[in-house]
């Protein structure tokens, strides 16, 4: 998808004596949005919107080296070598027969010259880290997002390797003086590697003011050397990858407070070791009453949280893997008051929010590096698949659009619709990329990704996966030999579709747990990467009283469940 950016002048740091002012250009492609105000601790700012630079620019995927580069550069430079040694033995054979020494004076030229290389190798570096926009476009695919809405300034970001999210949110009320010539509204801000350095020079002693400047919008662009457009051709899985983050955080997930010592352990751990096997993972072991510990494999070095205490129902133990991307919350623990995980399941995505008074920090973690946010898709297939009306999916926007921040209840009171509808209504515009979920408020947002919303052409369409055992089911081949109910109100079921046998095995909220296929998809990747379309297909039979019952009323009372009363 191409995305057209166009910027008057940088984003930047301008000091006077003890006054500061820190500007941020806007997209002028998008609506105008305006927010002029003093910053009250710019030094807490300035770690945190460090913590979101360091989620953005992470990167830890494994890539396998082309060594096709190295071997031409190592066999010029052997080349290059041999040269030099035989042009040195050949100087070293001239000065012997000539009896000439090397002279101090040749010894200084020598140092001066090496001086120089290295003071010019430096500088070119330095110059290649500041200046190409080329190379930090390959970093960053698509400018940090900011929303000023009526109670609070969000800054969005997404990681390199598409596995890690991060969302600062500031009050505006707390974070930032009254406020002058505020416009509302969702925009691209210019964002560089300059920036982020003069993030550092933030001090408490200078007042701060924070700019977002509109002016771009007010003045005649045509002809000023400030003025510049680009056209990114933005990856449509890093599109979809970040609406998947939304579609997650909407999902019922189980809750677990940790202290700041037990995260400081936590990482700190991790530092100094390094795991030679496997399982790699954190362990949540949740006993109702008691303090959760997470357990490190396969260390098994265990963290209780002391003085915390869990009260929800005493689960399995929850497993989630990636964990050495937790390391960009490193610059947030002093500030942190608390820090919530919401776990959605054993290998499924995660999200740790820091709470640091006027702001709040969410790290929202695929469920493992490898498994980024692009296939996050297969979330969708963890629970049944509902289709929202056109109808609906017009009251919740419009709702959103006209109130910009509701709740679930708030949503489902104002709406009158089916608590199953209103969720596929969220979920919809989650994946349209208008609707932004706070986990920190628990609230909804209006909030749109680009200018205009996302169709199934520029995220990509549903799985291919659903498609097919949707197409199974109406055809009629797919079958139950065997439904059984088990403890913990879970149902193993068997059967045949497409005439491969399977078995599946699903909780109360039919959320797939474990299933058995001889298909090629399931045999390469098993439920990893999502379940496959004979698992999906026998599961839709097997949940099936009628076909008006196989989707909506499991999950509505799961939904009617979640709902804040």
């Amino acid at each position: 998808m191409n995305l057209d950016l166009a910027y008057l002048g940088r984003s930047g740091l301008t000091t006077s004596g003890d006054a500061a002012q820190l500007s941020f250009a806007p997209n002028l492609c998008r609506e105008p949005v305006a927010f002029d105000a003093a910053l009250r601790q710019p030094l807490r700012f300035r770690e945190a919107i460090s913590a979101l630079h360091d989620v953005v620019v992470c990167d830890l995927r494994v890539a396998k080296p082309d060594r096709t580069a190295w071997r031409a550069f190592r066999a010029a430079q052997q080349s290059r070598e041999q040269h030099i040694r035989t042009d040195a033995r050949t100087a070293a054979q001239k000065l012997s027969d000539a009896d000439v020494g090397i002279t101090p004076e040749l010894r200084r030229e020598f140092g001066k010259a090496t001086k120089r290389y290295w003071k010019l190798r430096d500088q070119y570096s330095r110059l290649l880290q500041r200046e190409d926009p080329d190379l930090w476009r390959m970093l960053t695919p698509c400018d940090p997002i900011v929303t000023v809405a009526d109670d609070v300034c969000l800054f969005e970001g997404f990681s390199v390797d598409e596995s890690a999210y991060g969302c600062l949110s500031v009050r505006r009320d707390d974070g930032f003086a009254p406020a002058a010539g505020v416009q509302l509204g969702t925009t691209n801000v210019d964002y560089s590697q300059a920036l982020f350095e003069q993030f550092q020079q933030l001090r408490t002693y200078r007042q701060t003011r924070f700019l977002v400047d509109p002016k771009g919008f007010t003045v005649r662009t045509a002809g000023n050397p400030d003025y510049r457009e680009e056209k990114i051709d933005l990856p449509a899985g890093w599109l979809r990858g970040l609406m998947q983050v939304q579609v997650a955080a909407g999902l019922p997930a189980t809750t677990v407070r940790l202290p700041r010592e037990l995260v400081y352990s936590l990482l700190a751990f991790l530092r100094r070791h390094r795991e030679r096997s496997s399982p790699r993972a954190l362990r949540f072991e949740l006993v109702e009453g008691q303090p959760p510990a997470v357990v490190l494999e396969p260390f098994g070095e265990r963290l209780v949280a002391h003085g915390c205490r869990y009260d929800g129902p005493s689960l399995e133990p929850i497993r989630i893997w990636g964990r050495r991307r937790l390391q960009v919350l490193a610059r947030v623990l002093p500030l942190a008051d608390t820090i919530t995980v919401h776990l959605v399941g054993t290998g499924l995505p995660s999200f740790w929010v820091v709470g640091m008074g006027e702001m709040t920090l969410t790290l929202g973690l695929s469920g493992w590096t490898a498994n980024d946010w692009t296939r996050g898709s297969s979330l969708d297939l963890l629970r049944p698949p509902t289709v929202p009306g056109r109808d609906a999916i017009t009251i919740v926007a419009g709702l959103l659009q006209q109130r910009r921040c509701l709740s679930r209840r708030e949503l489902f009171d104002l709406s009158r619709l089916p608590a199953g509808e209103l969720l596929a209504a969220l979920d919809h515009l989650a994946r349209a990329g208008q609707v932004l979920f706070d986990l920190a408020a628990g609230v909804y947002r209006f909030r749109s990704i680009l200018p205009q919303p996302l169709g199934e052409a520029d995220i990509g369409g549903r799985n291919p996966e659903l498609l097919a055992a949707c197409a199974s089911v109406e055809r009629g081949e797919a079958r139950v030999d065997r439904r059984e109910a088990l403890p913990m109100s879970r149902t193993f079921a068997t059967g045949k579709v497409d005439k491969q046998e399977c078995e599946v095995l699903f909780d109360a909220d039919q959320r797939l747990l474990r299933g058995k296929c001889g298909c090629k998809h399931h045999r390469k990747n098993g439920l990893r990467n999502g379940p496959c379309q004979h698992l999906l297909a026998l599961r839709m039979v097997a949940t099936a009283t009628t076909p008006s019952s196989a989707v909506s009323d499991p999950w509505q009372q799961l939904v009617a469940r979640w709902l804040p009363r």
